[in-house]
């Protein structure tokens, strides 16, 4: 069997993101998307994916109590415990209004379906309604005993109402026109929710007391009180003409119920996480789910559903959970006349920290992942949303291991803090085998890789156990008790994992005592005990082709082992922290390995080369998967998230031969450019090649342009903010070195010509460019002024020996023509008695002996030997004008 090409690169996809921490939340008006409350920010997901389309940061101690969508979905309001409403514009996700609002934190807001009131109820005791536009208040309500709760606008424009809902059980009615409360109505505990009937009439209220109560909205009375014998979170009225109201009718078309006009249906939800459908006339439970989708937890606080909301356009409902899930319902009738609830999807918006995950079946459409939670959560690869949970641990699960039994169905095998493994089905989503015997927390399992008939499990307990699938059948309603094969004391100290050999000949063990340990299946045997790591072992895996070991451990290193004798064979080092799961690839030419560091990296196992390291996690990676057909990997840790690693080899490869390929058909149409002195056309071919020697030579040939400012001018302001930003990148380096710094400084003088401040400013990373090129441009100009006062002084010295004249001013009358000078020596030279007096003669005579002083002083300058020898010839030649 040939080798697969090696794999040099990976593409990180994110999976699953951490982005609903509990607490608030609001779903648009198409629910399409869901904004979350998220730490400090607000993450706004995709409803169908999961997927986060953007961040808002609200800041370092902010934690967001209340959020709400105007009617439009176009601006989101925000507030929280440092008292700020703020008013986001989701388009740029900045915000565009703030104002300080109440006393104490915002428990609730709601927008007014005009869009232009916003009401919000604090933990002040305060109703206040303010001006979106304006951000002052319109409205100041007070009168409620404790924290207002919830707070509702009527959904009919025409009725200026506003319910308020407390603490103290009270729920008030004000009039917006007259900024007076018309009515106060009653709960025995805290109100939670309200909801409003078609008609607009009615108004139900649900609350802690167990109760919901119906209230008529002519007289103020209470119309029915239903007891609901559960503490309520959430009250919907189902509306006419949608999925439910179809299923409401045919249900009490079955009961043989008259309907009757006043008649509401309504949907309660609260701590028992079923969904139950009402009816207000005969207070009575018409639906009621028979099992909870909440997952079962240990603290009772943590159980149920925290809120519920109707979604439009028929989508069903959408169930909040205490742990972080996001359930979407929707209703089926069902052959008998019946309804049932099926879950069409569900988000998970934390996972908390991830400690294993598998890959399921051959097709590798499911991947399983364990949380500190009590079970195991089933991703669909492609949707991002969880399929299906496996339930049935009493605490924490820690380690789970997939494989695909001779029959074809895909098993899972768990081990949790309980002590116990659990052997589940992943078609019937059941436990079919549970396995007792551990003393301690079970910390690995691994499956058989060939028969497939059993799995080895490695406890705190420091024992290893072979459990065989004895007495499994597929039609057994309760789960039968798992057999233990073999059992032996394997380390000194925790077992961390465990691996079987391709042909189930043998079994590895890492522990915690530095050691790794091969053993004979299925008697358990000890073959070869592997020494050589200083900290504890956390990973351990077999080759696929040689008969040799793959160990990881907290000393940083990866280590390859023979089987035969023990010894190590190579070494791996680069991880800064912990190494934590390390596992083979292209058929063990390969390996991949994760760590304490957030660091994912990849090695060729011949030359121990590093060929790739990835930094996508923020923190600890415990849990590492492998496809084995895709090779696709999976990555989870103490970060909460999870993402996918696709092999992009084939794909960078063509993408740099197709990037080659432009290059070089762009090089030649840089070089026509050139050709035709179109230097703006090949200024941008420059950019896009990201070329700056080439730019550089062509910004030197513009500047020995005639018309070189012009043209510098035009191809500067075809560019755009981006080439900008690279020109700058370009120029901060050209302006480092001497020779190029001349170009460097008049390409920087005409961009700051050419663009205005303002658009400077919103130039990506402008300050760092700046403050690079400020230093050097200060060192060019004091060059440059040390030039120039030195020029002074040569100046000086060469008028001081007369090689320069000073300028003279030659005043020239008015009525005087100008004329040339020689015309002028000329004019000189004729003697005309009538025309010259003895002053002018005289004049002449002085600027010829100045002339003459001139000259001689010149001669002075030569060696007096020189003067000597010449004497004669040089009185000959000065007389020569004195004879002209």
């Amino acid at each position: 069997m040939a080798t697969p090409p090696f794999k040099k690169n990976y593409r990180c996809v994110p999976f699953l993101q951490q982005f609903y921490e509990g607490g608030a939340f609001v779903v648009s008006s198409d629910a399409s998307f869901i904004a979350c409350a998220c730490g400090d920010s607000i993450k706004i997901v995709d409803a169908d994916t999961a997927a986060i389309r953007s961040t808002v940061e609200g800041g370092e101690s902010e934690v967001f109590t209340a959020l709400a969508l105007s009617p439009n979905d176009k601006l989101l309001f925000s507030a929280g415990h440092s008292r700020q409403i703020r008013v986001w514009d989701l388009s740029t996700m900045k915000c565009v209004r703030s104002w300080k609002g109440h006393d104490g934190p915002v428990m609730g807001m709601t927008c007014h379906l005009s869009g232009g009131l916003l009401a919000t109820a604090g933990a002040d005791r305060k109703v206040l309604v303010w001006d979106v536009d304006g951000g002052f208040c319109t409205h100041y309500f007070t009168g409620h005993k404790g924290v207002v709760s919830s707070i509702l606008f009527h959904p009919d424009p025409n009725k200026q109402l506003l319910f308020s809902g407390s603490e103290d059980g009270s729920v008030r009615v004000w009039d917006l026109m007259s900024k007076k409360c018309i009515a106060t109505l009653g709960h025995e505990s805290t109100v939670t929710s309200f909801a409003i009937s078609e008609d607009g009439w009615t108004l139900l209220s649900a609350g802690r007391d167990k109760v919901v109560n119906v209230w008529n909205l002519r007289n103020y009375t209470c119309k029915k009180t239903v007891l609901t014998y559960e503490v309520l979170e959430a009250v919907l009225v189902i509306k006419s003409g949608s999925d439910f109201a179809s299923c409401v009718g045919s249900l009490s078309q079955k009961r043989k119920e008259t309907s009757v006009s006043s008649e509401i249906y309504f949907i309660t939800v609260g701590e028992r996480g079923v969904v139950r459908l009402w009816s207000s006339e005969s207070a009575v439970c018409l639906f009621e789910q028979k099992s909870s989708d909440v997952s079962t937890k240990m603290d009772e606080q943590n159980r149920g559903f925290t809120a519920a909301v109707l979604l439009p356009s028929d989508r069903g409902l959408l169930c909040v959970t205490a742990d972080q899930q996001f359930i979407f319902y929707s209703p089926v009738k069902t052959l008998e006349g019946e309804i049932s609830l099926t879950t069409s999807k569900r988000l998970i918006g934390y996972n908390e920290e991830i400690v294993d995950m598998k890959f399921l079946g051959d097709d590798e459409q499911f991947l399983a992942v364990a949380t500190n939670v009590e079970h195991i959560r089933v991703y669909d690869v492609a949707s991002m949303s969880c399929s299906f949970i496996l339930a049935g641990h009493t605490d924490i699960v820690l380690c789970l291991d997939s494989c695909v039994s001779s029959s074809g169905t895909t098993l899972i095998v768990t081990g949790s803090k309980d002590n116990n493994v659990r052997l589940w089905e992943a078609e019937s989503k059941t436990c079919i085998g549970v396995g007792v015997g551990h003393m301690g927390a079970v910390g690995a399992v691994a499956f058989s890789k060939k028969r497939r008939d059993f799995f080895v499990s490695g406890s705190s307990d420091r024992t290893l156990k072979v459990w065989s699938f004895d007495g499994l059948s597929e039609d057994a309603n309760k789960p039968i008790n798992l057999k233990a094969k073999a059992i032996v004391a394997a380390h000194d100290k925790d077992i961390n994992s465990i691996a079987v050999a391709p042909n189930d000949s043998l079994v590895c063990s890492g522990s915690q005592d530095r050691t790794a340990c091969v053993w004979r299946l299925p008697d358990l045997v000890s073959v070869v005990v592997l020494r050589g790591h200083k900290r504890g072992i956390w990973s351990v895996e077999f080759s696929p082709v040689d008969q040799c070991v793959v160990t990881a451990s907290g000393d940083k290193t990866i280590k390859i082992w023979a089987i035969s004798d023990g010894s190590c064979l190579k070494t791996f080092e680069g991880h800064m922290s912990s190494v934590l799961r390390a596992s083979f690839l292209t058929r063990g030419t390969q390996l991949v390995s994760c760590g304490a560091d957030g660091s994912v990296m990849l090695w060729t196992v011949k030359t121990e080369e590093r060929i790739a390291v990835y930094d996508q996690h923020e923190d600890k990676i415990w849990a590492l998967a492998v496809g084995k057909k895709t090779e696709m990997l999976a990555t989870g840790g103490s970060d909460a998230a999870v993402n996918l690693w696709y092999d992009s080899t084939a794909l960078d490869k063509e993408e740099a031969f197709r990037k080659e390929e432009e290059g070089v058909l762009k090089g030649q149409e840089l070089e026509n450019a050139v050709s035709d002195a179109d230097y703006a056309k090949a200024i941008q071919i420059a950019f896009d090649l990201r070329r700056p020697h080439r730019l550089f030579e062509l910004f030197s040939e513009l500047c020995s342009k005639n018309d070189y400012d012009n043209h510098v001018g035009k191809t500067l302001g075809a560019l755009g903010k981006e080439d900008f930003r690279l020109l700058f990148e370009y120029l901060r380096e050209w302006n480092t070195k001497p020779k190029l710094c001349h170009v460097a400084q008049f390409v920087l003088f005409r961009a700051f010509s050419i663009l205005p401040p303002t658009e400077i400013t919103e130039i990506k990373g402008i300050g760092e460019l700046l403050e690079g090129l400020i230093p050097y441009s200060q060192r060019h100009f004091s060059r440059i002024d040390r030039l120039v006062r030195s020029s002074f002084l040569l100046d000086y010295t060469l008028t001081g020996m007369s090689v320069i004249q000073p300028e003279t001013d030659t005043k020239i009358s008015n009525d005087e023509p100008l004329v040339d000078t020689d015309m002028k020596t000329r004019a000189a030279d004729v003697v005309l008695p009538n025309e010259h007096t003895d002053e002018q003669n005289e004049t002449h005579d002085e600027q010829e002996d100045k002339a003459l002083s001139k000259k001689r002083k010149s001669k002075k300058s030569k060696s007096s030997a020189k003067k000597k020898a010449k004497g004669v010839g040089y009185t000959e030649v000065a007389a020569v004008p004195l004879a002209v």
